[in-house]
């Protein structure tokens, strides 16, 4: 099945969007070059069908033959498909080492809406992650949680995950970046007091502090006042 799939991709694949996305995801050689539309319309496709088989067969496969294109199907067809909670977690714990690019990580997991639907297994089982020594599960944890869980339940729990992190691996570091700001619009008092007071990674900070004043839903004023609590540290923005 993994074969059949692999020539319905080629067909999709366009030349001068393989060159673009190759630039875009420095170190991932095995690019197809579909476009997500595309790619989404395909995985949904496989989802209606014996997704489980496709599944299956997919982890069988050695990653290093696999295209990038296909590694973030099986992504998006675990988060289409219909199951109950324990064979999609079991499906996930075996996906989510696969993810080695932000590409793969955030196309993925900004869809995986079934995590709205059991908010207290879902964020328990991304909490697994925190200590993780991996960058890109680090980054599909808080990915995942700014996606699906920046709500008045969540809020003082994920920004506090954001401000443990300690990992020094820049996607980690930018993911938790954007997960405060994220944070910052829908909860901007919390999320300026912690910027206030924390004592999290200086880049983080500093980083979160120019994603929010780079939004369009944030003040002139606020944006202003925000600028005064970046650290000295040699980073622009």
């Amino acid at each position: 099945m993994v074969q059949k799939i692999r020539q319905k991709m080629q067909g999709l694949a366009e030349e001068d969007y393989k060159e673009f996305n190759k630039k875009l995801i420095p170190g991932v050689d095995k690019v197809m070059g579909i476009r997500l539309p595309a790619l989404r319309k395909l995985a949904k496709e496989i989802a209606k069908e014996d997704f489980r088989a496709y599944l299956d067969e997919m982890e069988e496969q050695k990653e290093s033959d696999l295209y990038h294109e296909e590694i973030m199907c099986q992504g998006m067809v675990l988060g289409y498909a219909r199951m109950d909670q324990e064979e999609r977690r079991k499906y996930l714990d075996e996906f989510v080492p696969k993810i080695t690019n932000w590409a793969v990580c955030d196309s993925c997991v900004t869809g995986y809406k079934f995590m709205e639907k059991a908010p207290d297994y879902w964020f328990d089982y991304l909490k697994r992650y925190q200590d993780s020594p991996k960058e890109f599960e680090i980054r599909f944890m808080i990915v995942s949680m700014m996606s699906h869980f920046v709500d008045q339940e969540h809020i003082d729990e994920i920004l506090r995950i954001c401000t443990e992190i300690k990992h020094q691996g820049y996607y980690a570091k930018m993911g938790a970046a954007w997960a405060i700001q994220v944070c910052y619009v829908k909860f901007p008092e919390k999320t300026r007091a912690l910027l206030e007071h924390n004592e999290m990674d200086d880049f983080i900070h500093n980083k979160a502090i120019q994603k929010i004043r780079e939004s369009y839903r944030v003040s002139k004023e606020e944006k202003e006042t925000l600028n005064l609590l970046k650290r000295k540290t040699g980073i622009a923005g």
